[in-house]
C-alpha cells in the first residue's frame, strides 16, 4: 500500500502538479490559497521549473497563455476576485484552443467580500467568466485525496481535449489537512504539433491566436469547438452517486458542501427517510443525465451549497422541472451543518408528500 502523508489541500494541489509535470507556475498571492504559490516557491527551483510572483493576476495568466502556446504544462492558482481578474486571460486561452490549469479556491463576494470558504463562483466557472462562447472543464473536489488526484486528471483532460481546466476548490478544502497518497503518474509524453517551438526550417510556423477578422473564419472555428465540448459532454462526466438505488428524495452537493451533506444523508436514513445523493464531480460537463434519470423516480430534489443559488439551476435544467427543487445554503463564508441539512431534507420529504 502507498504511504501516506499528511498534507494541506493547498500543498497537495501543488505536489501533484510537479508530479503531472507540470514546471512552471506563474501566480499571485491571495487568501485562501497563497499556500500553492509559497510551496511552488520552494519545489520549483530545486527542480529546474520556473516559478514567477507576478505583478498581478492579470499578468500571471497572460504567462500562462504564453508557456502554454509554447507546449509546456503550466498552471496558476487563485482565488474569487483574483480569478476574476484573469477572466480576459481565460478567455484568450479558450479562444486559442491551449491546454492550461487554473485552480480557483473559492472565498466569499462578491468583491473582496471575505476569506472564508465558499461555492459562489459556480456561475462564472461553468458559464465562462470572460467574454465570448467557450467552456472550462471544471472539477470539484471533496477531499484532499481529490484535491491531488484531480489536479493530474486536470492536466491530462487539458491536454487531451486542447482546452483550459478548473479545479473549483474552495477555501475549508484548500486549508483541511488530510492523510494523501501522492499519484503515481505515469504520463507520457503527449505530442503537441501546433506547439510554437520553433520550426527548425522543417515546417511551417505555428501560430498561437485568438483573433480572427474573418467572421466566417471564426464562426467556423467556434463551431468545430463547440464540436470538441461535446465530446467533452458526452465521455468525460464524472458523479459520485450514493444511496441512490431506492432513493425516494435525492441530495445534490459538491466540494465540502457534500461532505457535509452525506452525513445529513445517513441520519436522514436513520430517521427513515429514503435519500440518497448526487455529487456532481465534473461542474462541466454537469451530470445531466444522472440527475435526469433520477428525476423519473425521486420525489424531490435539494441543492446544498455555499452561494445564495447557481447550481440549483443546473439542477432545475437537468429535470426539466419535473420535480420540486429546494434549496439549503449558507453563504458570506458560512458553511451549512448536518443538522441544518437534515432539516431541509425533512421538509423537503414532509412538503412532497403532502
Amino acid at each position: 500500500m502507498q504511504e501516506k502523508v499528511l498534507m494541506k489541500g493547498n500543498e497537495a494541489i501543488a505536489e501533484a502538479a510537479i508530479l503531472a509535470g507540470c514546471r512552471h507556475y506563474f501566480g499571485y498571492p491571495i487568501t485562501p490559497q497563497t499556500e500553492i504559490a509559497a510551496y511552488m516557491a520552494k519545489r520549483m527551483p530545486k527542480i529546474g521549473g520556473t516559478f514567477l510572483q507576478a505583478e498581478s493576476e492579470i499578468s500571471a495568466i497572460n504567462m500562462v497563455y504564453g508557456v502554454a502556446g509554447a507546449g509546456f504544462r503550466v498552471m496558476t492558482s487563485s482565488s474569487s476576485p483574483g480569478v476574476s481578474l484573469k477572466q480576459e486571460g481565460i478567455s484568450y486561452i479558450a479562444g486559442a484552443d491551449l491546454p492550461a490549469l487554473i485552480v480557483n479556491v473559492q472565498r466569499g463576494g462578491p468583491g473582496l467580500g471575505g476569506i472564508q470558504p465558499s461555492q459562489s463562483d459556480y456561475f462564472q466557472a461553468t458559464k465562462g467568466g470572460g467574454h465570448g462562447d467557450y467552456h472550462l472543464i471544471v472539477l470539484a473536489p471533496a477531499s484532499v485525496q481529490e484535491m491531488a488526484d484531480m489536479t493530474v486528471k486536470a492536466f491530462d483532460l487539458a491536454d487531451k481535449y486542447r482546452m483550459p481546466v478548473m479545479l473549483l476548490a474552495d477555501g475549508t478544502m484548500g486549508q483541511m489537512m488530510e492523510p494523501v497518497a501522492l499519484p503515481e503518474v505515469k504520463t507520457a509524453a503527449v505530442e503537441k504539433p501546433w506547439a510554437v517551438t520553433g520550426t527548425q526550417m522543417k515546417r511551417k510556423h505555428n501560430i498561437i491566436n485568438s483573433l480572427y477578422l474573418n467572421p466566417e473564419q471564426l464562426e467556423r472555428t467556434n463551431f468545430e469547438r463547440f464540436e470538441r465540448y461535446r465530446k467533452v459532454e458526452r465521455d468525460e462526466v464524472l458523479y459520485e452517486s450514493y444511496l441512490m438505488d431506492d432513493a425516494e428524495y435525492c441530495v445534490v452537493a459538491f466540494g465540502i458542501a457534500a461532505r457535509v451533506s452525506k452525513n445529513a444523508v445517513k441520519a436522514a436514513r436513520e430517521a427513515g427517510i429514503k435519500v440518497g445523493m448526487i455529487r456532481p464531480i465534473t461542474l462541466w460537463p454537469f451530470p445531466t443525465a444522472a440527475l435526469a434519470e433520477a428525476a423519473e423516480r425521486v420525489k424531490g430534489f435539494l441543492s446544498v451549497e455555499l452561494s445564495m443559488g447557481q447550481m440549483i439551476e443546473d439542477v432545475r435544467l437537468a429535470t426539466s422541472c419535473r420535480r420540486p427543487v429546494a434549496l439549503c445554503n449558507r453563504t458570506g463564508g458560512m458553511i451549512p451543518t448536518p443538522e441544518e441539512v437534515l432539516e431541509a431534507i425533512k421538509k423537503l420529504s414532509g412538503g412532497c408528500e403532502a
